[in-house]
């Protein structure tokens, strides 16, 4: 038997699809499964056992074998017996009716309910528009319609023995030594600049951290469009101990190797911090445009911030009111006490002296507070 999954477009989508693809493994054991992937996506997926081949697609390429017509060559070869749709796009639903699947199943939603044979309600429609869910259960309602079995809601994430090498060369690159507790910065996201936390706002933080944790190291990871804020932060610190990955040789790999590593991580809402869920990381994660209910994944170390404004969360990449306050204003104490929470500071700071405090402090008002 083939199936052919058709993953998310995103990495933090993919990463919340790995219950997904475990639960389908386990409903069918013997099937090969593929799964249908953007290249910049596919590093998602190494080490995993629930797929076993993949086939790279991305319409936008100017490479011919990544785009629809030679895909669906690929896809007809195969001759899928069940495709399954992660996303809820027309075009995902129109590849699965022209691949030939004799079984297409998906989300019944923008009009390409003709095109499906498992025409699945939302689970998440009230009236006219779509209430936000945890995506991570959204795409188990697909493998839980197939009859598949709950095989639970944690994120799946590993690592190749060539991104472990790559982390060993880079820390040691940067000195940062295994006695030097790690936090990693992660400041962007595809879905736009609405997402992205002040680069000032990281450094002040950044300041706050080492006063408190000397010893520590910070490491701001990115992604190649990512690379002048990640400098920014770095030179707006203007302290040897906080660090960029920017001169590296980048990859999702290289991303996922460092982050497993990490006593800690500060993100925004974006693919890299369900990394640090998938790995059991301590993570404060600030979200600012999008709804936390979208990204929930019950990670007990987690703490979610989101400053409350009458604009949102208005799930736009670029910020309509021109003034980004759900961002700008989240404080960089609010966030420092978030750290302080998870870091657990009378572990890493012994002496009385220095000890501020074990209990959180005070956070600001208008601030939404959420664990897991």
């Amino acid at each position: 038997m083939n199936i052919v999954v058709y993953c998310p477009n995103l990495i933090g989508d993919t990463v919340m699809a790995t219950p997904a693809l475990r639960s389908l493994r386990a409903g069918f054991p013997n099937a090969k499964i593929h799964a249908l992937v953007k290249p910049v996506v596919a590093p998602v997926l190494d080490g995993l056992t629930t797929c076993d081949h993949r086939i790279l697609f991305d319409p936008r390429s100017s490479k011919p074998e990544l785009q629809a017509s030679q895909v669906l060559k690929q896809l007809r070869g195969i001759k899928p017996d069940l495709t399954i749709l992660l996303p809820n796009s027309f075009r995902s639903a129109l590849m699965g009716f022209r691949s030939g699947s004799r079984r297409r199943v998906g989300y019944a939603r923008g009009g390409r309910g003709i095109l499906l044979t498992d025409r699945i309600a939302p689970p998440n429609r009230i009236r006219f528009k779509f209430e936000p869910i945890p995506v991570v259960d959204y795409y188990l309602g697909l493998t839980r319609h197939l009859g598949c079995p709950d095989m639970g809601r944690q994120l799946d994430q590993a690592t190749l023995p060539a991104n472990e090498s790559a982390a060993d060369s880079a820390l040691s690159e940067l000195k940062i030594a295994n006695t030097n507790p790690l936090i990693v910065f992660n400041t962007g996201g595809a879905f736009g600049p609405a997402k992205n936390w002040p680069s000032e706002s990281f450094a002040s933080l950044s300041e706050k951290i080492l006063k408190d944790i000397p010893k520590a190291r910070i490491l701001v990871i990115c992604g190649p469009s990512e690379v002048e804020n990640a400098n920014k932060i770095a030179t707006l610190a203007n302290d040897e101990r906080v660090l960029s990955l920017s001169n590296q040789p980048l990859s999702v790999g290289l991303s996922k190797a460092i982050i497993k590593r990490a006593n800690l991580m500060v993100t925004t809402d974006s693919g890299p911090r369900h990394f640090a869920t998938a790995f059991g990381i301590p993570t404060v994660s600030l979200f600012g445009p999008t709804h936390i209910a979208w990204t929930r994944t019950l990670h007990p170390q987690a703490i979610h911030l989101q400053k409350k404004v009458d604009c949102g969360p208005c799930q736009q990449g670029v910020c309509p009111e021109k003034h980004h306050r759900c961002m700008t204003e989240l404080t960089p104490d609010d966030v420092h006490a978030a750290c302080l929470e998870l870091l657990g500071w009378e572990r890493l700071v012994p002496d009385p002296k220095l000890n501020l405090g074990r209990t959180r402090p005070p956070i600001s008002t208008r601030l939404v507070y959420e664990r897991g």
